[in-house]
């Protein structure tokens, strides 16, 4: 068994612009003084990162990373969930996610997903330039806007757009594969891999790939009603990245899963700042533990109530209770009365 690393954050809901969450030197001694062990790193945020010289460079990633490390936190993985986010949009989305591409390419659906894939490449690179083996992403979406069967879907739509989505992806995973790192996809609501069915779908048509992997993140489960501890046991082998974020689901006789188009506060589902919310950490940290996760516990902050710098704080020590430092010895070794062949026999009654 192997112990979890951790704890670790995702700085994207702290990036902004004033210090010490608009520089890369100030967020990292912040996170650090926090206390996290990792930053998982928004590779689109130009006031931490440059990808591009990333991908070009790598010393330039020895030296972001090693300013991290003198402030006293290793990178634990790249996130692309924007980026990935654009490589499937349905045009229902064109104008909500353009934002999240270059102005070069906004307004323009074929050059953004271009502009997409190209970034979702050259994090890649990146990754292997940082000497990092996983990659978070989104897989994107082609058939989300359908998926209530209401009205009755046409034969085929469904498929297709799965064949389109891995079509799309599997030049991706041959460039991952080449540069020895996992494309972790984040299961979630709003994509087209948003539970494990979907996954399965998916890797079937990329041919069970070796890199398209798991970011199992519990929260989302919560809000779908899965069963997020079996989910774990099922997908044990794929699952290479860990979101710990909390979660409520509270229905009334007025609404459920799909909230009434009320705000995350008003919501019968929403994300809590960790140990506020109904997610079994312990269940999950033991199942990891048990299955030889190796990777980082990355706190994601979502909360609807709670101020993030307070989240932030709490959930490193919260991640720090739930690690199990494993074991290397089984617990009843000192009763061990020693084995051989013939004594197992004649336990046995074998002559």
């Amino acid at each position: 068994m192997k112990t979890i690393k951790g704890p670790g954050l995702f700085l994207a809901q702290f990036a902004g612009d004033e210090a010490p969450f608009n520089t890369w030197d100030g967020i990292t001694k912040w996170a650090a003084d926090c206390g996290y062990k990792g930053v998982q790193l928004p590779s689109w945020d130009g006031r931490f990162f440059d990808l591009a010289k990333a991908a070009g460079s790598k010393d330039y990633c020895d030296e972001i990373a090693g300013q991290a490390r003198a402030n006293g936190v290793e990178i634990t993985e790249l996130s692309t969930h924007l980026q990935g986010q654009l490589v499937a949009v349905h045009p229902a989305y064109d104008a909500a996610f353009d934002g999240f591409a270059a102005e070069s390419v906004q307004g323009d659906p074929a050059a953004r997903q271009v502009w997409a894939v190209d970034q979702v490449m050259k994090a890649i690179t990146a990754s292997k330039h940082l000497g990092l083996t996983e990659m978070a992403t989104f897989s994107g979406a082609l058939a989300w806007p359908y998926v209530y069967p209401w009205p009755q879907r046409p034969a085929g739509l469904v498929e297709q757009a799965f064949d389109e989505l891995a079509k799309r992806w599997l030049p991706i995973l041959n460039h991952a594969e080449e540069n020895g790192v996992d494309v972790c996809y984040e299961i979630h609501p709003g994509e087209d891999l948003h539970d494990g069915i979907t996954y399965e779908m998916f890797l079937e048509r990329v041919g069970n790939h070796a890199r398209a992997n798991m970011l199992y993140d519990p929260s989302h489960y919560v809000l779908q009603c899965l069963d997020y501890l079996d989910n774990i046991d099922i997908y044990k082998d794929r699952i290479k990245m860990f979101h710990v974020k909390d979660a409520e689901f509270n229905p009334t006789g007025r609404q459920g899963v799909y909230g009434g188009f009320q705000s995350w506060v008003d919501r019968a589902g929403r994300f809590r700042s960790l140990g506020d919310g109904q997610v079994d950490f312990a269940a999950i940290f033991a199942k990891m533990a048990a299955n030889d996760f190796a990777g980082w516990a990355v706190v994601e902050w979502e909360c609807a109530l709670k101020h993030p710098e307070d989240g932030a704080r709490e959930g490193a020590q919260f991640v720090k209770d739930h690690i199990i430092r494993v074991t290397e010895r089984a617990f009843d070794d000192f009763a061990d009365g020693g084995a051989d062949a013939a004594l197992n026999a004649k336990m046995m009654g074998i002559s």
